[in-house]
């Protein structure tokens, strides 16, 4: 497990991907390439091709009860971006429900406790996670340990 790099995907505009070092417990988290209010699927593959990761965990997520259709809509498509961006890249994937992985952190739906159990975590990387709009890289860096730890033999 020392050299494995683990994608952790938190979908969604205001989502973002963390690449998880889980042999040295390094951490690199950005938000997700967005272009015109899409996710920008060339330059996902791109940080892909650059970063290749040995897996990728992607919470499975679905339409939210009050959501709008056109907004639900364009949540797909951009869930789908991600997904396919990673099948095609070859990377093998899992998906976790945000359920799943967030029991085994104690959280809830409260972002802020995501961002306070990443400060936690890595304390060398607060510049990742100090901003109360870096909930996503909490939660996609949070993800990538949950992938670690549960599907990476150790």
């Amino acid at each position: 497990m020392s050299n494995l790099c683990i994608l952790g995907v938190d979908p969604g505009l205001t989502g973002a991907l963390a690449f998880y070092f889980a042999g040295h417990d390094r951490i690199s988290a950005e938000d997700m390439p967005v272009v015109a209010g899409d996710i920008d699927a060339a330059t996902l593959a791109a940080r892909l091709a650059q970063m290749k990761p040995d897996l990728a965990i992607v919470e499975c997520v679905g339409a939210m009860p009050g959501q709008g259709v056109s907004s639900t809509f364009k949540f797909g498509c951009g869930y789908g971006i991600v997904r396919g961006v990673i099948a095609a890249s070859g990377i093998p994937m899992r998906l976790v429900s945000p359920a799943k992985w967030k029991r085994s952190y104690g959280l809830d739906a409260d972002k802020e406790k995501s961002r306070a159990i990443a400060l936690r975590l890595w304390p060398s990387r607060t510049d990742l996670f100090s901003r109360k709009k870096d909930h996503g890289r909490a939660e996609a860096a949070l993800i990538a340990r949950y992938g670690a730890e549960k599907f990476v033999d150790a």
